[in-house]
C-alpha cells in the first residue's frame, strides 16, 4: 500500500513538473503527432482570471463569422460566430518589439508540434536546443496553427502553452499562447484558409 502511495506521490509530483516547465515560446515549427495528451490540463489554473477563460459573448469585431480577431491589447482571441455571436479566448501576446499585426490565414495545422526555434531566437538564447519534439513539455503546447500571409509563412503561429500563467501577458517573441484546452478548442472549430485578424 505504501509503495503504491509512494508511485502516487511520485507521478503527481511528475506531473506537476512538466506543468510548471516553461521556455520562451518560439515560432519555428514542424509537426510530429505525440501520444502523450492525456498530460494536457483540462481546467483553467485558478490563478487565471475569469475574463481570460472561454466565454461566448456579443461579437465586438464587425468580421464575417470563422474570422479569427486578436486584439493584442487586451489579450483576447475571437472566433466570430453567426447571430453577431463570439467565442472569446485569453491569448497570450508578442512581448514588447515583438508584437506585429494585420492580415493572415490559417494556412496549416499541426497536433502536438515540434518547435524549431528561429536563428534569430537562437541568437538571442544560444542554450535553447535546435528542435525540440512535440510534446507536454514543448512551448508550442498541444496544437499549432500557421499563419501564411500571401501563400508564405509568416513564422507566427497561434499555439498551446505549457506556461498557462502566461495568458493575458505580452510574453511571447510574437506569437499567439493559449491554454492548451482552448487551442485545442479553436482547432477543432477552424478550418485551414481561415482569415485571421491581429489589431
Amino acid at each position: 500500500m505504501k509503495s503504491a502511495s509512494s508511485a502516487s506521490a511520485r507521478v503527481l509530483l511528475a506531473s506537476a513538473t512538466i506543468a510548471l516547465a516553461g521556455l520562451v515560446s518560439g515560432c519555428t515549427t514542424s509537426s510530429t503527432l505525440d501520444p502523450t495528451a492525456a498530460a494536457m490540463a483540462t481546467t483553467y489554473p485558478s490563478a487565471l482570471p475569469v475574463e481570460f477563460r472561454r466565454q461566448d459573448v456579443t461579437d465586438p469585431t464587425g468580421e464575417a463569422p470563422g474570422t479569427i480577431v486578436i486584439d493584442t491589447a487586451s489579450k483576447f482571441l475571437y472566433l466570430v460566430e453567426p447571430n453577431g455571436r463570439a467565442v472569446r479566448y485569453g491569448v497570450g501576446v508578442g512581448k514588447e518589439g515583438f508584437g506585429w499585426n494585420g492580415e493572415a490565414k490559417v494556412g496549416a495545422k499541426q497536433e502536438w508540434p515540434d518547435w524549431v526555434p528561429p536563428p534569430e531566437m537562437l541568437q538571442r538564447r544560444p542554450e535553447l536546443p535546435l528542435r525540440m519534439s512535440g510534446g507536454p513539455e514543448n512551448p508550442l503546447g498541444a496544437r499549432a496553427m500557421y499563419l501564411y500571409r500571401d501563400g508564405k509563412d509568416t513564422l507566427y503561429r497561434i499555439h498551446g502553452t505549457n506556461e498557462p500563467l502566461t495568458i493575458g501577458k505580452a510574453m511571447s517573441s510574437g506569437c499567439i499562447r493559449m491554454i492548451n484546452f482552448d487551442v485545442t478548442d479553436l482547432y477543432e472549430r477552424v478550418p485551414v484558409g481561415a482569415k485571421v485578424v491581429v489589431r
